[in-house]
């Protein structure tokens, strides 16, 4: 066979370096894209381009146009198809691609850079720079940063109110945290409340997010009332911190609702009250209690390290007893779950997650860009949180402690 002479000439005008994998990569863009399109549209028109007839098509093309995308491996030029959709009785409707709107200019990872960027406190013209590895000389004006905000916040206040009733909420988790906001020319730490539920099905998920003035009762009844009015339904059981308002909040409204105090939170309070050289022995005593075997082995480690510490350091069993019997609440639940109920962990996770994103500056613009860059974490996959631990057995989670609330 002869050598192929397009192929070999192909081969010798590509020159290999450090940008060659992008620089092939972007080049295939484009024919991916339209690649894509078109079985979108095939999709819809339910019949390829060379079909004319048959009983399951329903509409037709007429034509291309020139639609330029920012991805993240820069900007774009693809030819976008057209094509008009029959609606019955002699109507048609223009078709449009399900894939970006009409007038969106960049895919969802691309906004989603720029909108981290901005809530963590640039304006566009350093967006510009801190993204242009992405944008690749890809229009960003000030309105389009604008926009992109403007819909966070509506897609935010649309899921804050979301209904919940379909959920099946079992389990409820509480907790407040403080980053730093600029609030004029102060600095501040301000307490985010966040929830979290138990679906039915084991899943987690964020149930609400908000920015409070103080971490007090009334913050937490507000907290509470909304979720009553998204109907939650009656949480089986209440996971919190130990906040007082908290406490108070839930009991307000679910008198006999059963409350698990984190055994985490709890252990670091008993630490403060010994000295330092015996914070590991208590925290090693602790553990053995919380994470005994059983109900009967937690409750004779209970005794023991009752005796221990009221004659070594009485005030750690009066940080004990402060707590009470709602520390060891998960002992009523299914022992596959004591793992997932003894704290709030979970809700530790998207803690961390938060704080890695925001770690390299001193605090945030604003109370709105808090919440607005938490959620665009969630809304994004990029906060992801695992089943419940022993979530096969939440079935039998109907019938505990039936009378709660």
């Amino acid at each position: 066979m002869g050598k192929d002479s397009k192929k070999s000439n192909r081969e010798e005008s590509i020159e290999y370096g450090p940008e060659t994998i992008e620089q092939r990569m972007r080049e295939r863009v484009r024919d991916f894209i339209e690649l894509i399109v078109e079985e979108e549209l095939e999709h819809a028109l339910g019949a390829p381009a060379w079909e004319r007839v048959g009983a399951g098509r329903r509409g037709y093309r007429h034509g291309h146009r020139n639609r330029q995308l920012t991805t993240s491996l820069g900007p774009t030029t693809f030819r976008l198809p057209r094509a008009r959709l029959q609606q019955g009785e002699g109507r048609s409707s223009e078709w449009h691609s399900e894939m970006f709107g009409r007038y969106e200019r960049r895919t969802e990872r691309v906004n989603e850079g720029i909108l981290g960027v901005y809530l963590s406190g640039a304006n566009s013209r350093r967006i510009k720079g801190a993204l242009a590895p992405l944008l690749r000389g890809g229009p960003l004006s000030k309105d389009a940063v604008s926009r992109l905000v403007a819909r966070l916040k509506e897609e935010f206040e649309q899921w804050q109110e979301r209904d919940l009733a379909k959920d099946d909420i079992r389990y409820l988790v509480f907790d407040g945290w403080y980053p730093k906001v600029r609030i004029g020319r102060e600095r501040a730490r301000v307490p985010v409340l966040v929830t979290l539920g138990v679906r039915g099905d084991g899943e987690r998920i964020v149930l609400d997010i908000r920015v409070a003035g103080q971490e007090t009762a009334a913050a937490w009844a507000d907290v509470v009332d909304s979720l009553l009015k998204r109907h939650v339904g009656k949480p089986r059981v209440a996971l919190i911190d130990g906040n007082p308002g908290l406490h108070e909040a839930l009991r307000a409204q679910w008198p006999k609702l059963p409350i698990q105090r984190c055994t985490a939170h709890k252990l670091r309070n008993l630490q403060a009250k010994v000295p330092k050289g015996l914070r590991e022995e208590v925290a090693e005593d602790y553990r053995r209690m919380v994470y005994a075997e059983d109900r009967a082995a937690v409750e004779q480690q209970r005794r023991a390290f009752r005796a221990k510490w009221q004659k070594k350091c009485a005030a750690v069993i009066t940080s004990l007893d402060e707590a009470g019997e709602e520390l060891f609440t998960f002992l009523d639940f299914p022992q596959s779950q004591w793992r997932a109920l003894r704290t709030t962990n979970a809700l530790e996770r998207i803690n961390e997650e938060f704080r890695r994103r925001t770690k390299t500056q001193g605090m945030l613009p604003s109370e709105d860009a808090v919440v607005l860059l938490l959620f665009g974490l969630l809304r994004s996959g990029q906060i992801r949180l695992r089943r419940l631990d022993g979530w096969e057995d939440l079935a039998g989670t109907r019938t505990v402690m039936a009378e709660a609330a």
